[in-house]
């Protein structure tokens, strides 16, 4: 049976990890994300996608499944790095052939191809050209890419950084990276009240199809995309400021999300069980999340749009009217799921709108299976 959100995880040797809650004290410098610009590549391969994963699939209750949950899932758009059409006719341009998709290193050649690309458009929209000698710290998130020298010391030149900035790389942590690195930036803010954090949240994930005959597996690629969050954490009382960060848990549950490299591209797993454990999780946990307030209380919510089914599951597990979850939604249609950057693009919306005082949560899910949580308020 499924626990909740926030239960005890059993460790191999049959004891209990508990997981402390954080107090920070009173009187320390406070946090804001000041801004943040978003960019996707200009290939948008949501409609190319799902006729290609329907000649992927040879049997016939599979393709009649497959295009039920397609319309249903409520995207209409995602977007690649890659320029040629799934479904284009002439196989020998595509990188997904059927009997031949490529391999791990061919994959990562083009990460590091492109993700420079996307990731200083992004920074660029962010305008911190101009004081890019300003920026003190420099965190990049990413689960679909790497390579060294890497994307942050590409960032640092192409964008005109000081060669000196203090560089973090957050890898592998999945969709829910984005909210660790909002919080290891208020952690440098609230110990350096002069630092400046630039945050990129950069996903391929349009590199990692894999040739399967599998309805789930399929069904999890229908939902990604690629895109890019540049944002900046400072000490400057302007944004959103960052209250406070909690990470919940659900016991037993490891193996529902799985990340792993292959020799022929990283795998995916993403169980049908995970919007069920996200709702009761999050019923339990909530809580804990809201530091006691009711979800009621909360005006702004930036719930990463892991899919329909997950937003579905946030709403009842939290009691969620329908406009409370609407800006979330939006980028689902719009973008799909990027992994780290997505619940950056549902904050990016927020942020345009939000009224001075207005209180805020975003959560993002991942491996483990894990729920970070961050609540924030308008300045």
């Amino acid at each position: 049976m499924t626990a909740g959100f926030g239960a005890p995880r059993r460790a191999a040797t049959g004891g209990i990890v508990k997981l402390p809650h954080r107090v920070y004290s009173v009187g320390m410098p406070s946090a804001y994300l000041n801004r943040i610009a978003t960019a996707v590549p200009p290939h948008d391969i949501h409609s190319a996608f799902a006729e290609f994963a329907m000649s992927l699939l040879d049997d016939a209750r599979s393709r009649s499944v497959f295009a039920r949950m397609a319309a249903r899932a409520h995207i209409s758009h995602r977007y690649s790095v890659l320029a040629t059409e799934l479904a284009d006719a002439d196989t020998s341009t595509r990188l997904y052939a059927r009997g031949r998709f490529p391999k791990t290193a061919e994959r990562m050649a083009l990460y590091e191809q492109f993700a420079p690309l996307l990731a200083v458009e992004a920074v660029r929209q962010l305008a911190v050209e101009a004081d890019g000698r300003r920026v003190t710290h420099l965190i990049v998130t990413s689960c679909t890419g790497m390579y060294a020298p890497g994307l942050d010391l590409e960032l640092v030149e192409r964008c005109g950084l000081d060669p000196s900035v203090e560089r973090t790389m957050v890898g592998f942590m999945g969709c829910y990276a984005a909210i660790n690195a909002l919080k290891l930036a208020r952690h440098i803010v609230r110990s350096e009240p002069a630092a400046r954090v630039l945050l990129v949240n950069l996903e391929l994930c349009s590199l990692h199809l894999r040739e399967t005959e599998q309805i789930e597996p399929m069904l999890s690629y229908l939902v990604f995309g690629d895109g890019c969050a540049a944002s900046l954490v400072s000490a400057d009382p302007v944004g959103f400021e960052l209250d406070r960060f909690h990470v919940a848990l659900v016991a037993d549950t490891q193996r529902l999300i799985t990340w792993n490299v292959r020799d022929d591209g990283f795998e995916m797993h993403l169980s049908g069980r995970v919007p069920a454990a996200i709702a009761l999780g999050l019923g339990q946990a909530a809580p804990a999340i809201l530091d006691g307030a009711s979800a009621q209380a909360i005006d702004l919510w930036a719930v990463h749009p892991g899919g329909r089914s997950v937003l579905d599951a946030v709403g009842q597990g939290l009691g969620l009217s329908d406009s409370a979850l609407a800006p979330s939604r939006r980028v689902l249609d719009q973008f799909g799921n990027m992994s780290s950057a997505t619940v950056m693009f549902v904050l990016e919306a927020l942020l345009a709108v939000a009224r001075p005082g207005q209180r805020g949560c975003a959560m993002s899910f991942g491996p483990g299976l894990t729920a970070e949580t961050l609540l924030f308020h308008a300045a």
